[in-house]
């Protein structure tokens, strides 16, 4: 991007760290900041020393250098040309991952890092990510022409003969050859890594070097010196003859741009799987809703064009339109994608419902009370989009290191130049050149930017064989610091199912038909609770009566007739309905109660039988991590959305370190929060649709591979057995990974610290060695090779055995609500 093109997208992104845009404008300027007119970024007058003034208006700047631009032409900045039209969606904004401060409306590269833009909140209709189709492009078409040179360079001389009409075709000759290798090498390097030349200039126009400008004037070297070797050979001196040509590098510059765009390629697919979770939320609501006119009619509306106080009819099976109140029905709906809780909860007129919400059998007409932006759900879109933009990405030390690494090399490199060019022996300015492209060519990222790539892939690799599933770098980077663990309750500790638990007969009943009536009365019902009741005794292979004028009692159980016996199964208040007084046995249910269960009473013909309690049972592995992840040192905490005497329950039965009830998905995130700001290190485990906004704020989200999509893609870690034992082996693996990765950046630099005095001649006064660009390369080529290996070490070193299948007692206490 030109400096005018800059310029112009600055009126787009703003440079804002605080701004918020007004809705369908750009994005304002922190209070008491004022725009570089070259960059663009925001500027505080009060502390910039730079500024200038023209035509009377006095102009603040971020650094000399663009002051330095404005000056010499002033009216470039101040008049400039129309916008060039971009593929943009109306309304977007486009942030940079690693400088949210970057914003524009519409796509392009950062001018600080040259990483891809991309939309602050994605859509549901969002294509593929037009950069990765470019890359792909640029590296497949190219990747056989990166092949054939690699293997002409290297194998050239030693392929076997052929002839074709008495004219040798292979081997080549040395001169054939070096032509051939131009050919194949120039589209890979001008056509294929031109955007690595494009980000590599803008890096040095805005002051701002990184991993591109390594790359692009790694390949620039490589390429310039070997095109210079092939058309003017007669300028190097006879040293640098290799069996009869001057060497080249071609297939150097071809590779380099090759492994460059397959880097790129991996990276801009897993950045694209952080906007899945907004998806996956933005994909639960309805598209349309039912809205009933004054007149008596009825029809179907975009989402979009309920109002409040709009009616709205919701049939059976069909979500929730908007956040509302019901005005008439009755009907169970599912909340489970906010509460956690498996349990349908009974609507009835007056209640609250909320959007995206599954209605159950019942129908219902309800008053829309909050749309658009209000709603819950957008609450928690917003909750999640702000909490992933808010982590910083983990290549800004990579970029930290590449900024001194790239001035040092350049400052060697023109250093080497001038001494070798005044000061060196005849022909001195051809080793003037050769010498600082050596240094250049060793200094080539190649190294450095396989170092934390191939360890995370060994580590990615290894640690799905056990279950456990890395979304990115940055996770396994933290995952070894963590020192506080929240987890949800159901699903994560639990199986996030109701099950039976147990059967108490009174009054002469056995307890086995206490549990045959429940199951025959339950059979025609829909309700989870029913479900675990008939599926027990199923498992008991009873066979079922016929129930006839069965009837569902919101929010009190149901009634019916089964074998000729009046039966009702329900709480307390549907008991003194019947006359069927539990006074007496009203401490039994309140036990079971304050275990985790739903304890339902059952009536005979006015008579109470017995209780049958259901449960949502502890998960068999749940006291096995949890007292592994407590002898590891760390903290664990409860967060969920159910009641606090269920909560306690669990939490006394597994010796957790706290506990908390009742909790929203909001207030799951501000837990987080607050113990960050205690200076805590602290990764979320959950696995429902209410636990995302809480995993995208933590330091690292760990999701129940059993869960709901939009946990899973809110998580940086899955785990795919739901098994919390898969926390300490991801730990484990974070920490063997850092190590590993900390020790290719050593080899990496090593080669450079040794590879680069030699390249600028250091050693050439004392023992009259220089490195020629060949060497440079062969180096450049060991330290690759030293990374990879000792990244496929990894495989070994970070390999954890799963622990053998937990075989704790029957823990049945559960998470069903009082």
């Amino acid at each position: 991007m030109n400096t005018h093109d800059h310029h112009q997208q600055a009126h787009g992104h703003g440079s804002s760290t605080g701004g918020r845009a007004p809705e369908g404008g750009p994005p304002t300027a922190p209070p008491g900041t004022v725009k570089d007119p070259v960059c663009g970024m925001n500027v505080d007058p009060k502390t910039s020393p730079h500024h200038a003034v023209n035509a009377g208006t006095t102009y603040h700047f971020c650094s000399a250098g663009c002051r330095t631009k404005f000056v010499a032409d002033a009216g470039k900045y101040l008049a400039p040309g129309p916008i060039e039209p971009a593929a943009a969606v109306p309304g977007a904004m486009y942030i940079c991952p690693m400088h949210p401060e970057v914003r524009q409306d519409h796509p392009g590269t950062c001018p600080l890092c040259g990483m891809a833009l991309e939309p602050e909140m994605p859509g549901l209709d969002d294509e593929a990510n037009p950069e990765l189709v470019d890359f792909s492009r640029r590296f497949w078409w190219t990747l056989p022409l990166t092949v054939a040179t690699l293997v002409l360079a290297m194998f050239g001389r030693h392929l076997p003969s052929l002839e074709l009409g008495g004219v040798q075709i292979l081997p080549l000759s040395i001169h054939v050859q070096t032509w051939v290798e131009l050919l194949l090498t120039t589209p890979v390097v001008l056509w294929a890594g031109w955007p690595f030349f494009e980000r590599c200039v803008q890096s040095i126009r805005n002051l701002h070097p990184n991993m591109f400008t390594l790359i692009g004037i790694g390949v620039a070297a490589a390429f310039g010196y070997s095109l210079a070797a092939t058309l003017a050979p007669g300028l190097f001196p006879a040293s640098f003859n290799e069996h009869g040509r001057v060497g080249v590098y071609y297939e150097a510059a071809a590779v380099i741009v090759s492994l460059t765009l397959l880097g790129q390629m991996l990276e801009l697919r897993a950045r694209s799987k952080t906007s899945a979770a907004i998806k996956g939320l933005l994909g639960l609501a309805p598209k349309e809703a039912r809205r009933l006119n004054a007149d008596g009619t009825e029809e179907d509306i975009p989402l979009t064009h309920v109002h409040v106080g709009d009616q709205l009819r919701v049939r059976p099976g069909e979500k929730v339109p908007v956040d509302g109140e019901v005005v008439e029905g009755r009907s169970s709906v599912d909340e489970s994608m906010l509460t956690g809780e498996p349990i349908p909860v009974e609507k009835t007129a007056g209640d609250q419902v909320i959007g995206a919400t599954q209605n159950g059998t019942g129908a219902l007409v309800i008053r829309a009370a909050k749309v658009g932006s209000d709603t819950v759900l957008s609450q928690i879109v917003q909750l999640v989009a702000q909490a992933q933009r808010s982590r910083a990405p983990m290549q800004r030390m990579a970029d930290t290191v590449a900024y001194w690494f790239v001035l040092a090399v350049l400052a060697i490199s023109v250093a080497t130049f001038f001494i070798w060019g005044f000061f060196g022996p005849d022909p001195s300015w051809t080793y003037a050149v050769l010498n600082a492209v050596s240094v250049l060519i060793i200094a080539c990222p190649c190294a450095l930017g396989l170092a934390t790539p191939m360890s995370i892939m060994v580590a990615t690799g290894k640690a799905a064989q056990v279950g456990v599933l890395f979304r990115d770098a940055e996770a396994i980077e933290h995952m070894r610091r963590i020192d506080t663990l929240i987890v949800d309750k159901t699903g994560t500790l639990t199986e996030g199912r109701p099950a039976f638990k147990e059967v108490v007969s009174f009054d002469g009943f056995d307890a086995d038909r206490v549990l045959h009536l429940a199951a025959s009365l339950d059979q025609g019902s829909e309700h989870p609770l029913a479900d675990a009741i008939v599926a027990e005794a199923r498992r008991r292979n009873f066979e079922f009566d016929r129930v006839e004028d069965f009837d569902s009692v919101t929010g009190m159980g149901v009634r019916g007739t089964v074998a000729g016996h009046a039966l009702a199964l329900g709480n307390t208040a549907l008991m003194e309905d019947l006359g069927a007084n539990p006074g007496a046995h009203v401490d039994v249910a309140e036990r079971m109660r304050r275990e985790g269960s739903s304890a339902m009473f059952l009536a005979v013909d006015g008579r109470l039988a017995g209780l049958v309690a259901v449960a949502d049972p502890i998960k068999a592995s749940a006291a096995v991590a949890i007292n592994e992840l407590q002898a590891a040192g760390l903290r664990i905490i409860m967060a969920t959305g159910d009641g606090l005497t269920t909560a306690r329950a669990v939490a006394a039965e597994l010796g957790l370190d706290e506990v908390h009830g009742e909790v929203r998905p909001e207030d799951k995130a501000e837990l987080v929060q607050r113990l960050k700001r205690e200076g805590r290190r602290v990764a979320m485990a959950g696995d429902g649709i209410n636990d995302a906004p809480a995993l995208a704020a933590s330091d690292v989200g760990i999701a129940m591979g059993t869960g709901t999509d939009v946990a899973m893609s809110s998580a940086q870690i899955t785990l795919v057995k739901g098994d919390l034992r898969g926390i300490l082996r991801a730990r484990k693996i974070s920490q063997a990974t850092v190590a590993n990765m900390k020790q290719n950046l050593t080899f990496a630099f090593l080669y450079n610290a040794l590879g680069v005095p030699v390249a600028a001649g250091v050693l050439y006064p004392a023992f009259g060695i220089l490195l020629s660009p060949m060497v440079a390369a062969l180096a450049m080529s060991l330290s690759s090779v030293s990374v990879v290996a000792n990244a496929l070490r990894l495989a070994k070193t970070a390999a954890v055995p799963t622990p053998p299948r937990a075989t704790a007692p029957d823990h049945t206490s559960g998470l069903a609500p009082d």
